[in-house]
């Protein structure tokens, strides 16, 4: 008797093939030049000119090497040598800091704003020019006003984060909140249910599932912003590493920290994924 496979299964299949052929299109990107070697070229001129086992073997980090790194920097994660020898867990525990920081004050000020945007056609119509005008600014183009006003590094990213975190929530609270079924809203009114009540219990769980696209936008941007962020600041932060790295011509650990970097933002998506199914409803 046959078994299928179901599709986690195949899905599964596929994703290991696809790891399986990009390490190895990756070991064999990385093999030393083996056409200087059988021309008998002198290993110094082909380094010269760019290529033999030397050069090749040196410009970019090979599978195994890369796996040793890994290694290397998980099994001592928060490790601390001095401002510029960190490890990876606690660069990562800055940038989150700070992620979360500047995430957590955006939404405290979109939802709010939100709801009353949605919920006045007259506010809407007031503020939707400013944000209009704002919305595409980058969000690193305040980052030498916010250094020139605030005067701290860490504070400034903080405040990057929660430039380019605003928008995504703001927008869609809004429109999560202008588009509540109006018979429901007849009810509420019907039943004389005070503002304060009718918000909570009306609104937010109708709007709910617009309102944590939102966040799940702004959490994903915040994420790609800090990196930048922390480059230009320095000091510490996954940016920094990288940064940093680089400075140190170690591409290994740049690599690394680029996969470190894909690591947490999947899973701070996943978590408002799980997030929205908890919210979602069926007509």
């Amino acid at each position: 008797m046959k078994t299928r496979l179901t599709l986690n299964q195949k899905a599964g299949l596929l994703s290991l093939g696809l790891f399986a052929l990009i390490l190895l299109v990756w070991y064999l990107a990385t093999l030393p030049d083996a056409r200087v070697a059988a021309a008998n070229v002198d290993p110094e001129y082909a380094a010269l000119m760019g290529g033999g086992a030397a050069s090749s073997a040196s410009s970019f980090p090979t599978p195994v090497a890369m796996a040793q790194t890994m290694w290397e920097r998980l099994s001592d994660p928060f490790y601390d040598n001095g401002p510029n020898d960190k490890g990876i867990g606690i660069q990562l525990a800055y940038s989150l800091a700070r992620v979360l920081g500047g995430f957590f004050l955006a939404a405290a000020v979109a939802i709010p704003l939100g709801f009353a945007i949605g919920n006045s056609r007259v506010f809407y119509q007031a503020i939707n020019p400013y944000v209009q005008l704002l919305k595409p600014i980058s969000p690193l183009a305040w980052m030498p006003l916010a250094l020139y006003t605030i005067k701290d590094a860490s504070a400034s990213a903080i405040f990057v984060i929660f430039i380019c975190s605003l928008w995504p929530m703001l927008i869609n609270t809004a429109h999560g909140v202008a588009n509540v079924r109006r018979d429901w809203l007849d009810v509420a009114r019907t039943l004389e249910v005070n503002p304060l009540r009718k918000a909570f219990r009306v609104i937010l769980p109708a709007a709910a599932p617009t309102i944590l696209t939102g966040m799940r936008i702004s959490m994903g941007i915040a994420w790609l912003v800090i990196v930048a962020a922390e480059m230009l600041v320095g000091g510490t932060g996954i940016g920094y590493f990288v940064w940093n790295e680089w400075n140190n011509l170690s591409i290994t650990n740049v690599l690394f920290a680029i996969l470190m970097i894909g690591v947490v933002g999947m899973a701070l998506d996943s978590i408002f994924g799980v997030l929205s199914k908890r919210v979602a409803y069926q007509e």
